[in-house]
């Protein structure tokens, strides 16, 4: 029995006896093959220059905008590449796929197109918006299953369908046609460059974008500096090389949900490996404050996924140099409007702008009024207050949010709130009474 194992560049027939035969396989070609499956399915998308990111990193940088694509994102590029090869039986079987969301559209698309019937798993924590676009785009061929909470279970239902059925189970990043599929990008602004780019800042989920990407760019532009952007509670690539081998993480944060993977795949990392990326993580809280600005500044709607690769650069998380070509991948714009409460939120206490309390006040009048009168300061604003009174007892407790003025704002506070005769206990993020209180 033999077994086809994809590797950085090779594929190696492994026979019975063990022995192994390496054959050089050409991935430009497979990339190639690719682009021209996708020539008039998926959109050839511009390659625009940002001034708001040149202005703040003194570098010229381009953004691709994978957020105008067929989907939204990039995703259909791999799950139509692998779909369309299906033989006539592969076809009759249909096809089966898991996804945080953009890779189900992906799928629902290129299942219509090609009247190939399809099923979707997607975890509880998809957006409604993924969800209806999904449901949208693969019409009466494709059906969308919720199941489970994190990308990783979606991922388990949708093998073991494809076990129980023999349908095609269509990976969202761990197979080499959805790697090549991927790397169209990678082809594509190349060619809109007048020259080579010197930094390409792309972002990780499973690793199917960096790995198609930086392993074209290796083969076509070997002084290109690549790097991949892992959301700081969910880095599995990171954790992969670090030991040697894909690993599950033990815990993730599914915020950034369309890169919230816990586990690297087994084809995508080695490419990734060898491809010499450099892997950094940026804080969901940033990821954020980069979407706000990108639909304030730019006018763009991104997902935080998308907001992931760019997020690096006005994070400080990927230093560039005053005059290079960088180039960054806007990777999804599939965003509910409804999450922009919590971006809100999560952005302001990241910039340190926003910052809960405890406050036990005195059961007597006038308590509140000297808390405003003496803690507070003059461009403070309190933007929540949950009061519970306790009549048998001298005092009562509320959770006070405080917005302030300006990040310096935060040592006065502090120091009025040590000077006062109140007991106020400062909630950190992270920790046990901040998760339960907020």
């Amino acid at each position: 029995m033999k077994s086809l194992l994809c590797l950085s560049g090779w594929a190696r027939w492994v026979g019975e006896d063990g022995a192994v035969t390496a054959l050089r396989t050409s991935f430009s070609a497979e990339v190639t093959a690719a682009a021209a499956r996708l020539a008039g399915v998926a959109e050839r998308t511009p390659l625009q220059r940002n001034a708001r990111l040149s202005e703040l990193t003194g570098a010229a940088v381009w953004v691709k905008r994978e957020d105008l694509q067929v989907g939204r994102s990039y995703k259909v590029r791999g799950a139509y590449n692998t779909i369309s090869q299906l033989d006539a039986a592969g076809r009759a079987a249909g096809a089966v796929t898991a996804s945080a969301g953009n890779h189900g559209q992906g799928v629902a698309y290129a299942c219509r197109v090609l009247g190939v019937r399809g099923r979707v798993f997607v975890p509880g924590t998809t957006p409604r918006q993924k969800r209806q676009r999904i449901a949208a785009l693969g019409g009466d061929m494709v059906e969308l299953v919720v199941h489970g909470d994190t990308y990783d279970d979606a991922a388990a239902a949708a093998a073991e369908h494809a076990t129980m059925t023999g349908a095609t189970l269509v990976p969202a990043f761990d197979a080499r046609s959805t790697v090549a599929g991927q790397a169209t990008v990678a082809m594509e602004l190349l060619s809109q460059l007048d020259t080579p780019p010197d930094v390409v800042v792309l972002p990780v989920g499973g690793g199917g974008l960096l790995a198609g990407c930086g392993t074209w760019l290796r083969e076509q532009v070997p002084g290109v500096r690549l790097v991949g952007v892992e959301p700081a509670g969910a880095a599995n690539m990171a954790a992969a090389l670090a030991a040697g081998r894909p690993v599950e993480l033990a815990e993730i944060d599914t915020f950034v949900d369309g890169a919230s993977v816990r586990r690297a795949g087994d084809v995508t990392f080695p490419l990734v490996r060898d491809s010499g990326a450099e892997l950094v993580t940026v804080p969901e809280g940033q990821v954020c404050t980069e979407m706000l600005d990108l639909y304030q500044v730019d006018g763009v709607i991104a997902e935080p996924a998308g907001a992931l690769a760019s997020a690096a650069l006005t994070g400080g998380s990927v230093l560039v140099e005053p005059g290079q070509t960088v180039v960054t991948l806007l990777s999804g714009g599939n965003n509910d409007v409804s999450r922009y409460a919590e971006v809100v939120e999560r952005s302001l206490v990241h910039q340190g702008l926003k910052h809960y309390f405890l406050v036990e006040f005195p059961q007597e009048p006038g308590a509140l009024r000297r808390f405003l009168d003496e803690v507070l300061g003059p461009d403070d604003d309190i933007v929540l207050f949950e009061y519970v009174k306790r009549d048998n007892r001298e005092t009562g407790a509320a959770l006070t949010g405080i917005e302030l003025g300006s990040v310096d704002g935060l040592a006065p506070l502090l120091a009025r709130i040590e000077a006062g005769p109140l007991k106020i206990q400062l909630l950190a993020p992270g920790t046990t009474a901040y998760r339960f209180l907020v």
